[in-house]
């Protein structure tokens, strides 16, 4: 079984060497992303390899087809990137349903904490022997309300979080997880209700219609002034253009993002040497009370270990036992995981 392994940065390539070494899957890794103009790179393997901002829309699903080649492996949980209507019947997608919950809510808490507390200006000053508390002061988590949009694994470690400080949560998920919910410390609301009544909102969703730009411009003018917004999931969740004038407004006092809607072509490079053209980017990072780290929330030891096991598992159920629990399948209910691997 050889796969052409899109996008490779040098953290990916030991844990995939490794279980797929135990498992007779070779690796070919390529630093260019999957799209119309690099799917070619793809001739002669079995199947693909792909991360968060390679594209497998329908040109490319053609060209892979075109190509023999008949499995996408998501080396993430997120599947936006993929045409999975159109991937139906032509291409199979398997996905990696969950890595390391805990990296991504403790991500998610390091930001939160360093924002409220400041700890990144006070990095900076002490590097200059300045150690004036003037501008430092922050607020206690105890006693705050945390809206957590979406409780699947992430969110519901991030509660227990919350929990551990001392926050009452409002929680919001179209299929809720009634068994986390007591009525006191953590309830499930409307999202009407979270908005109005959080002081830190976090988002721990997948991106769909439904949640595309779950927080917009009206959603954040019915938020509290000096809300705190928290997104580790991905991008296009939060509209980048309404959360930098709600900052400008001063009616959201801080944002912590490690993902931003067009990060495609900036995350994961290095551009310390260049201009950047986006200017909603670039004024966001400007601001003193916004933090933005480069969609690293994921990157764990025990997380990069957890995806390529359980991708190379993946890969070698579907190829030598023709069934792979975490097969996407549009068929099976809205890009849902396929229930019984053989839906073509």
């Amino acid at each position: 079984m050889r796969f052409a392994f899109f996008d490779a940065k040098p953290y990916d390539k030991p844990s995939f060497e490794k279980y797929g070494a135990e498992n007779g899957v070779s690796f070919k890794y390529f630093e260019t992303k999957l799209n119309e103009d690099t799917a070619e790179l793809a001739r002669g393997f079995d199947g693909v390899c792909v991360f968060v901002n390679d594209v497998v829309n329908a040109a490319v699903i053609d060209k892979l087809c075109e190509l023999g080649v008949r499995v996408v492996a998501l080396r993430c949980a997120g599947f936006n990137n993929v045409d999975m209507k159109y991937a139906f019947g032509k291409i199979h997608v398997l996905r990696v349903p969950a890595y390391s919950p805990y990296a991504v809510a403790e991500h998610a808490i390091a930001m939160l904490l360093t924002s409220v507390r400041r700890i990144h200006k006070a990095y900076i000053r002490t590097r200059d022997f300045n150690f004036s508390l003037s501008g430092m002061t922050g607020f206690d988590l105890h006693g705050k309300t945390v809206g957590v949009i979406g409780t699947g694994r992430i969110g519901r470690v991030f509660i227990d979080i919350c929990r551990g400080f001392g926050m009452k949560v409002l929680a919001y998920d179209k299929f809720p997880a009634e068994e986390i919910a007591d009525g006191e410390t953590v309830r499930y609301t409307d999202l009407d209700e979270l908005f109005e009544k959080s002081d830190i909102i976090s988002l721990h969703c997948p991106l769909t219609d439904d949640t595309y730009h779950v927080i917009g411009k009206e959603a954040l003018e019915r938020c509290k002034k000096g809300v705190v917004i928290i997104n580790t999931s991905r991008g296009a969740l939060v509209d980048a253009e309404a959360l930098l004038a709600a900052i400008k407004s001063r009616k959201v006092g801080a944002a912590c993002l490690d993902v931003y809607e067009e990060e495609s072509e900036l995350f994961f490079e290095d551009f310390s040497g260049h201009i950047i053209d986006d200017d909603i980017l670039a004024r966001l990072i400007s601001m003193p009370n916004v933090i933005v780290s480069s969609h690293q929330a994921f990157l764990t030891e025990e997380a990069l270990s957890n995806i390529a096991e359980t991708t190379v598992k993946n890969i070698v159920g579907f190829f030598r036992d023709q069934q792979c629990p975490n097969e996407l399948c549009f068929r099976c209910g809205s890009a849902e995981d396929c229930k019984s691997g053989k839906c073509f």
